[in-house]
């Protein structure tokens, strides 16, 4: 999809009618996405452009530091380059104040249409175990399926804490493994061992059924789902 720069409001030609213009088509991007169900990168993109508006608005974010710099020198003693900002102050903040009260109630508002479709995907999905469940959950296998669909969406799982600013986070990684046909004989228990017999590292993996009710976007839209659905059970 189109998408729009992290500096979109500082990059380029700094006029109001130019970054409506931007805005805009960036928008109608999105909501075709949101339309087509497909939810990442879309919604992604928009919660972090509406997180740097606000800073800006509220004079968190340095705006100097989103600015294009041009290389005006080297520091030799101190080993630092040196830059001079390529933008003047003055009447470039107003248009900048302008485009940020523009964008922001309409970023906003796409947001809250993108967290509706979340909302109604994941009400709609079964989440379950397949088998009987290991007391290590945090590696395993994602098994997806599709309403009127005999296709199973195999996916390997891993989670991880990460440390980010003293602070540990919990991250969650996924391979896809293959797609499998599931009939009468060849169901998600039977897949399950396939598995296990052919990923020796893992002898007793938890496994989970993921099942869409729609036939919606499965890299879009329901493996981010799933990832989320995940990191509730190990948390």
């Amino acid at each position: 999809m189109r998408t729009l720069p992290k500096n979109w409001i500082t990059e380029g030609l700094i006029d109001f009618e130019y970054k409506k213009y931007q805005l805009l088509a960036y928008l109608q991007e999105a909501d075709r996405e949101f339309q087509a169900v497909k939810l990442y990168p879309a919604l992604s993109d928009l919660i972090e452009h509406h997180r740097v508006l606000i800073e800006l608005s509220s004079g968190k974010a340095e705006l100097s530091k989103l600015f294009p710099k041009a290389l005006n020198g080297i520091d030799f003693k101190n080993a630092q380059l040196q830059f001079e900002q390529k933008v003047e102050d003055g009447e470039v903040m107003k248009e900048i104040s302008q485009i940020t009260e523009f964008a922001l109630p309409r970023i906003a508002s796409q947001i809250e249409e993108g967290k509706s479709i979340y909302n109604f995907v994941e009400e709609q999905v079964e989440f379950e175990p397949v088998g009987i469940q290991p007391i290590y959950n945090r590696e395993g296998f994602i098994l997806m399926t599709r309403e009127n669909k005999t296709e199973i969406h195999a996916f390997r799982y891993k989670s991880n804490f990460l440390q980010l600013a003293g602070e540990k986070f919990r991250s969650i990684v996924f391979w896809f493994v293959g797609i499998f046909q599931k009939s009468l004989v060849n169901t998600l228990e039977k897949l399950k061992m396939q598995l296990i017999r052919e990923v020796r590292e893992l002898p007793n993996p938890a496994t989970w059924r993921l099942h869409s009710h729609q036939a919606v976007p499965i890299e879009e839209t329901l493996i981010p789902i799933s990832k989320r659905l995940v990191l509730q059970q190990i948390n």
